[in-house]
């Protein structure tokens, strides 16, 4: 048996061991297979070579004196992994304990030279990341119901003043529908149908700050015939609720680029001269809104309708 499984630890071992810059010789080959109680040949093992090749197996040969042979194609390339570990380690919803397991399990699908460049990159300064450990069970949780249908319960995470976690609502259990899982703002958002109190409306929860969550048999609430995520998104602006509204805004031409990052090449715009443009958006007015226009130092205006001009001036008296 051990024999019939050899072409099998040959790919194995090329898998594991080998990449473009690191190819392995028939004798490095055998000297593995050796320490598995594998005994063999050149010629076996060149065979065995040949016959993976013929199977598929993207095995390449560096043709020399003493041939090299290599894995070719993986599932994932370098660069590929490298997105993804920058995603893992960049995410604030991933514990930094669970990044560092799930860029560890990365690694091994690329080769152990290849993973030390993985290893590398695991590193970003001053990075905020939640201490939820939970979160990817709770993610999983969500995704069931959302494919079956399935109100959930759980509790919800607030901070006081001295940054202590208290439980909201004194531990109040939220009976919620969800709808979508949204990565907005680097954080994981659910959006669904909240039942009770001052709900029983569309909302949004932050999925680390979720505990202690339940899939139910309830009644799933359906969705509202005028739901779409992607308009729930923008006009909830900056994942903060507030009433919605059209704006007329003034700006700068250059700060078109960001009404389009924010809005998309749709966006209803007219030019007002050769140094501005008014557009038209449907946003969410908040707080966060506000602070969004402030920060652009009069590059961009409010221009109607008059009672959001009117707030956002009370908002700045403030300070």
């Amino acid at each position: 048996m051990i024999q019939k499984d050899r072409p099998i630890k040959v790919y194995k071992y090329l898998l594991e061991n080998t990449d473009e810059e690191h190819p392995a010789t028939i004798k490095e080959i055998i000297e593995h297979l050796e320490t598995e109680g594998v005994y063999c040949n050149r010629k076996t093992v060149a065979d065995d070579i040949v016959k993976l090749q013929k199977s598929g197996f993207d095995i390449i040969c560096n043709r020399s004196r003493q041939n090299r042979y290599f894995v070719g194609s993986r599932d994932f390339e370098l660069a590929e992994l490298k997105t993804i570990v920058d995603a893992v380690q960049a995410a604030k919803f991933i514990t930094t304990s669970k990044s560092n397991a799930l860029i560890e399990k990365l690694s091994t699908l690329c080769s152990p030279y290849q993973a030390e460049q993985l290893k590398r990159n695991l590193y970003i300064e001053d990075k905020i990341k939640t201490d939820n450990e939970t979160i990817f069970y709770t993610i999983d949780l969500i995704n069931n119901a959302i494919n079956n249908c399935k109100v959930v319960t759980f509790q919800y995470v607030e901070y006081t003043p001295t940054k202590k976690r208290t439980l909201k609502h004194n531990g109040k259990r939220y009976c919620f529908s969800p709808y979508d899982l949204v990565w907005n703002n680097d954080a994981y958002y659910v959006i669904g149908w909240s039942e009770g109190g001052n709900h029983n409306k569309i909302v949004k929860f932050r999925v680390d700050r979720i505990i202690k969550i339940n899939v139910t048999e309830l009644n799933f609430h359906k969705k509202p015939k005028d739901y779409s995520i992607g308009n729930y998104i923008k006009h909830v602006f900056s994942m903060y609720e507030g009433e919605e509204y059209t704006v007329t805004l003034l700006c700068e031409n250059s700060v078109m680029k960001d009404i389009i990052d924010n809005f998309g090449t749709q966006v209803k715009t007219s030019i007002k001269n050769k140094d501005y443009f008014y557009t038209e958006v449907k946003v969410s007015v908040s707080q966060t809104f506000y602070a969004w226009i402030f920060a652009y130092a009069g590059k961009m205006r409010i221009i109607k309708p008059e009672s959001i001009v009117a707030d956002f001036k009370q908002q700045l008296s403030v300070f």
